[in-house]
């Protein structure tokens, strides 16, 4: 089913773009540049949803760990942000590929003109051949006006753009039915129908030092884009390879079939 999908959003967390000891991946940023740049070659329309911002502030600050204070992460995040997308700019440019940075809150898509610039924005970019890269604007963060986490703004996104397909890259090669963190019997799960208040509660919530959600935002995310009649695919991003290997059709991750 992806390998037929036109248009796809990918979603990339701090897990997968920030090293443990708080500095960039520059392997795994310079490989995803090159498998959406090669899949926007084969004439996809691709959006990146990337986390990372405020863990690249904090590994080029020197700090030692994530700010907790809202002010502290908004300047990291903009600090980080910068950081971000001087690399993406970089590694995509190297590959042919011009991108676009978008930065959005929730108001974004609840205000309707502003729903609609964002759209026609993306469409724009798509015609003049770039990657649309969206963050959610962690400088203006305030509860009132942004997702909190990139999960839910990556099927915000897709649903907007009308998406065959959302790829989620994590830490967890898919859902499992128990938390593989600490049970060895856990069972990856490869194809959901339906979630289900059972899965909800067997959903990991573990929160990496430098990100925040984890499987119990994906969910939710999940859902939203599933009841949208979007794909929904969770895979390890641990080798952003297996993006390939999943376009392939390969059994890996967990499948969220669209309503």
């Amino acid at each position: 089913m992806l390998k037929d999908a036109d248009c796809i959003v990918f979603k990339v967390g701090t897990s997968t773009l920030i090293h443990d000891a708080g500095r960039i991946n520059i392997k795994a940023l310079e490989e995803i540049s090159l498998i959406l740049s090669d899949l926007a070659n084969s004439g996809r329309r691709i959006v990146l949803v990337s986390s990372g911002a405020i863990g690249a502030g904090v590994g080029k600050l020197g700090l030692k760990c994530r700010p907790t204070d809202t002010a502290d992460k908004q300047a990291v995040s903009t600090i980080g942000q910068c950081e971000l997308m001087f690399m993406y700019d970089k590694m995509f440019g190297q590959y042919g590929r011009n991108v676009g940075q978008l930065l959005i809150t929730k108001a974004d898509f609840d205000h309707p003109e502003r729903k609609e610039n964002l759209l026609r924005a993306i469409g724009k970019l798509f015609e003049y051949g770039a990657v649309p890269i969206v963050n959610e604007n962690d400088a203006v963060a305030v509860d009132e006006i942004v997702y909190g986490d990139n999960d839910s703004l990556s099927a915000a996104v897709a649903k907007l753009i009308s998406a065959d397909a959302l790829v989620m890259l994590t830490e967890t090669d898919g859902l499992y039915d128990k938390d593989p963190k600490t049970d060895p019997t856990a069972k990856r799960i490869p194809v959901v129908s339906e979630i289900t208040d059972e899965l909800r509660v067997t959903a990991d919530a573990t929160i990496s030092g430098f990100g925040t959600g984890g499987m119990a935002t994906k969910l939710p995310a999940a859902e939203t884009a599933t009841r949208a009649g979007i794909d929904v695919y969770i895979i390890s991003g641990k080798n952003p390879r297996n993006i390939y290997t999943l376009m392939e059709g390969a059994d890996i991750g967990t499948h969220f079939l669209r309503r």
